[in-house]
């Protein structure tokens, strides 16, 4: 009989562990700090839980900036279509949306814990509530676990699937980078992806709590005249900046904060061209002659965001709308297509969905997820050196690589 220790019970941890217990005589012990397993896929698409993402191979390695190749062999063990029928199987109804992003029929994230918490139960896993010290090894080979309670669990094989930095309340508090650079393995530097952004100018703090709808946000290195990132949909201005699911997606496509400069451009009528914006503007303009300017613009602004339009265009807002030159128009049109906001930074990685960095993909093989320096110590999901794009593709990692270090474990 294989004693397999897993630690941490999160979308890798426990795919991991109903991989592993699948195969008979294996006895499987899942370590979670939590009282309850999953905590942050309980929180994931937006508690709907985007479990994967419907679509070929090729397009999951096209959506993973860093280190896809590494992935090859584990997405080729489970692919998004597997994944859907294990999960069907296991009595959850699924559902492909639009960007072929999958989620449970009812939207519940708690179903997919559910699903898997009593797949492992059924099939003999048991779970210790409690949190892992440090790995023990003799000759290069791991032999067991020791808790901080100073209880020692052991074991043929230990898989760590402790997540990253991010969202520490759910338990990712990066336990297993320092139980595995203890013996050996590099940590890539660790930086916060899928987070929102600080902004320079100071009206997003006026602006807080505003949420923009059907806007299309597109990110600029400077220098480059390609964005780096533009998608249509749905943001928010914040105390600090900006955030919403536009937001995160665009940040994981910046690499080089800090090194580089950024900038984000909001066009607030993206199904308006220039000229029809215009257009629309002077007829807004004819309907209201004697209006001043800054009370000329409720029926295409939201209130809130008319005091920042009106300054950001150097029209003066008490001038009547009969007299705004076509020069003023031109203007005004210009930044309600493209109102710029200068990036300054993340925010804190502990407000991040995803940790980019982690685990040097150079110290495992990627065919079994099995540590190059320690026989019997594997990796699965966040704590490897591998973050994606927003759209199921990073539980896919997740579900990927528990699955082949279980099947390996």
């Amino acid at each position: 009989m294989k004693n397999i220790v897993i630690i941490g019970g999160g979308a890798a941890g426990l795919m991991a562990a109903i991989t592993a217990s699948a195969k008979k005589g294996n006895n499987v012990t899942v370590i979670e700090k939590n009282e309850r397993a999953g905590r942050k896929l309980m929180i994931t698409g937006k508690g709907r839980c985007n479990v994967c993402n419907n679509c070929d191979i090729d397009t999951l390695i096209a959506n993973i900036p860093k280190n896809a190749k590494f992935l090859y062999s584990a997405f080729s063990a489970l692919p998004p279509q597997e994944l859907m029928s294990l999960f069907e199987k296991w009595g959850v109804a699924l559902k492909t949306e639009r960007g072929n992003r999958v989620f449970p029929v009812s939207d519940k994230a708690v179903d997919i814990v559910d699903a898997l918490v009593n797949t492992a139960k059924k099939q003999g896993v048991k779970t210790v509530n409690s949190t892992a010290e440090k790995l023990m090894t003799r000759d290069n080979k791991i032999i067991g676990v020791k808790l901080t309670n100073g209880n020692i669990l052991s074991a043929d094989s230990v898989i760590l699937a402790t997540g990253g930095m991010s969202y520490p309340l759910t338990g990712s508090t990066g336990d297993g980078y320092t139980m595995a650079s203890a013996f050996g393995h590099t940590v890539t530097e660790l930086k916060p992806s899928l987070v929102p952004l600080n902004i320079h100018e100071g009206f997003c703090t006026r602006l807080s709590g505003l949420s923009l709808k059907n806007i299309t946000l597109s990110v600029f290195e400077d220098g480059k005249k390609k964005p780096l990132f533009c998608e249509m949909g749905e943001m928010l201005f914040t105390h600090f900046g900006i955030s919403g699911p536009l937001v995160l997606s665009a940040s994981s496509h910046i690499r080089y904060m800090g090194k580089k400069q950024y900038s984000a451009f909001i066009d607030l009528k993206p199904a308006l061209s220039v000229e029809q914006l215009d257009n629309r503007i002077l007829r807004d303009f004819g309907e209201l002659q004697n209006k001043d300017f800054t009370n000329s613009l409720d029926k295409l602004l939201p209130k809130s965001l008319i005091p920042v339009i009106v300054k950001l265009s150097g029209i003066d807002g008490g001038k009547k709308v009969n007299q705004i030159s076509r020069e003023e128009r031109a203007r005004l049109c210009s930044i309600i297509k493209g109102l710029q906001l200068h990036i300054t930074g993340f925010r804190p990685i502990e407000e991040a969905i995803i940790t980019s960095g982690g685990i040097s993909v150079k110290e495992i093989d990627p065919k079994t997820m099995e540590s190059k320096i320690i026989n019997g110590l594997y990796f699965a999901g966040e704590i490897i050196d591998v973050d994606a794009y927003t759209g199921g593709f990073n539980l896919q990692i997740a579900f990927s690589t528990g699955y082949m270090a279980g099947s390996n474990a």
